[in-house]
C-alpha cells in the first residue's frame, strides 16, 4: 500500500481510467472543433464566398426584376449578358411575384435569402420586394464587390408606363438603386394577352443590348447622364420596332374594376386576371369608418389578385352581426385617345421603344430629358 493506504492495484486502476477519460476528452474537443469548422463554413461571412471572383476585371452587373427570380424575362437578360461575356454578371431578385409591391421595404421582419445560379451567374433569390433585393445586393451582405457599374431591372413581363410607374416594383428596384448612387436601367416588355409569347423575351434581349453596352460604355467614361434612371419600355414585336424613342411620362393607368365574389371562394375566382400584368394593389390597413366597421386585408396567394375583408355593423347596438363581403381586383386595359406621340404610353403602342428618364425630383426633370436626349443622340449615331 502507499503512504494514503491505497491499495498498488487501485491506485493503477484509477490512473488508466483517468488517461482514458482525459483521450475521450481530447478526442471530444476535436470534434467540437470540426463542428465549428463545418459551422463557420456555413456562416453569413463564408455564405458570401458564393461568387469570390475577385480577380475578374470586368465591370459588375447586379440584375433583379418584379415577376420573381425564375420568370423568363430575367433569365433571358441574364443569359445574353453571360454569353456576351463582356460583364460580371450576378443576380438578386424575388423568389416570387412582387410585380405590384412599389417602392415597399421590408421592415422589422425576417427576409429569407437562398443562393443559386442562372446561366452561370451567381444569384440570390429573396423572400423581399425589388427594392429589398437591391437594398440587400448594395449593402455588401452577400456579394464580395462594393457597387456594380450599373443596376437593370427586367426583363419584365408587362408595361410600366404612366401612372403604373408608381405601383410597379420592377421601376422601384431600379430607383433603390438610383438612391444608392448607382445607375440603373428598368426594362419591360409590352405583353399582351394571346399575342406574346416567351420567345419574346429574347428578341427583346437582342434589340436592349445595344442600349445597356453603349450605357455601360458611356458610365465608365463618366458622360452617362446623372441624377436618373431609364425607363426602357419594348413593344409587343421587339424585331419589329420602329425605333427608339424619348418619351416623357403619360398619364395612362390600367383600370380598376373590383369583382364580388362568392363567400364559397369559386375555383375559378382565382384567375380573374390570369391574362394581366400582375399588378395585384397592396393596400394598406384600412381605419375604422363611421359606422365604427373593422376592416382587414389579406393577399391571394397567386399574387395577381386582391381580396379584402369588410366588416360592418347591422341592427340595434345591442345586436351587432357582422357582414362579410369578398371582392378581387381585375386590372382592365384601357385605351387613352389623343395623347402626344412623345408620351411613353402612346410611343409603345405605336411601336417604338419608349425610353423615358426618370429623376428623383422634380426640380431636375426638364433639365435630366434635355440631357438624356443629348446621350441618346450620341450613342444611337455611335
Amino acid at each position: 500500500m502507499n503512504k494514503r493506504g491505497l491499495p498498488p492495484a487501485l491506485v493503477a486502476n484509477l490512473q488508466n481510467v483517468l488517461i482514458s477519460r482525459n483521450n475521450g476528452s481530447q478526442h471530444e474537443e476535436e470534434e467540437s472543433e470540426s463542428k465549428v469548422a463545418a459551422a463557420s463554413s456555413s456562416s453569413p461571412s463564408a455564405f458570401v464566398a458564393v461568387d469570390s471572383e475577385e480577380n475578374d476585371s470586368r465591370p459588375v452587373i447586379l440584375v433583379t426584376n418584379a415577376d420573381g427570380i425564375e420568370s423568363p424575362g430575367l433569365v433571358s437578360l441574364v443569359e445574353g449578358l453571360v454569353h456576351d461575356g463582356r460583364y460580371n454578371v450576378h443576380v438578386c431578385a424575388p423568389h416570387n411575384d412582387k410585380s405590384a409591391s412599389g417602392h415597399s421595404l421590408t421592415v422589422c421582419e425576417t427576409v429569407e435569402v437562398s443562393s443559386t445560379e442562372i446561366n452561370g451567374a451567381p444569384a440570390y433569390e429573396v423572400s423581399g420586394t425589388p427594392a429589398d433585393c437591391v437594398s440587400l445586393a448594395l449593402s455588401q451582405a452577400l456579394f464580395s464587390w462594393s457597387k456594380p457599374i450599373v443596376v437593370i431591372s427586367g426583363i419584365n413581363k408587362g408595361s410600366s408606363c404612366g401612372h403604373n410607374m408608381l405601383y410597379s416594383g420592377a421601376i422601384a428596384g431600379a430607383r433603390e438603386a438610383l438612391i444608392c448612387g448607382v445607375p440603373s436601367l428598368c426594362i419591360s416588355l409590352n405583353w399582351k394577352k394571346d399575342v406574346s409569347s416567351e420567345d419574346n423575351f429574347k428578341d427583346a434581349v437582342h434589340v436592349s443590348l445595344p442600349l445597356v453596352h453603349a450605357a455601360i460604355r458611356d458610365i465608365e467614361q463618366g458622360i452617362f447622364p446623372k441624377s436618373c434612371l431609364l425607363n426602357i419600355e419594348l413593344p409587343i414585336s421587339p424585331p419589329a420596332n420602329k425605333g427608339f424613342r424619348l418619351t416623357r411620362q403619360s398619364l395612362w393607368r390600367s383600370g380598376l374594376s373590383w369583382q364580388a365574389v362568392s363567400s364559397h371562394r369559386h375555383p375559378s375566382a382565382g384567375h380573374f386576371m390570369s391574362s394581366q400584368q400582375s399588378l395585384g394593389i397592396q393596400l394598406a390597413q384600412l381605419g375604422r369608418d363611421a359606422s365604427a366597421a373593422g376592416a382587414a386585408r389579406r393577399l391571394n396567394p397567386n399574387k395577381k389578385n386582391v381580396e379584402i375583408e369588410s366588416i360592418g355593423v347591422a341592427g340595434k347596438p345591442s345586436s351587432r352581426q357582422t357582414i362579410r363581403k369578398y371582392y378581387r381586383l381585375e386590372l382592365m386595359e384601357k385605351d387613352q385617345e389623343a395623347e402626344d406621340e412623345d408620351l411613353d404610353f402612346r410611343a409603345l403602342e405605336n411601336g417604338f421603344v419608349a425610353i423615358t428618364p426618370l429623376a428623383l425630383s422634380s426640380d431636375i426633370q426638364s433639365e435630366v430629358e434635355s440631357s438624356v436626349s443629348n446621350w441618346l443622340a450620341a450613342a444611337l449615331s455611335n
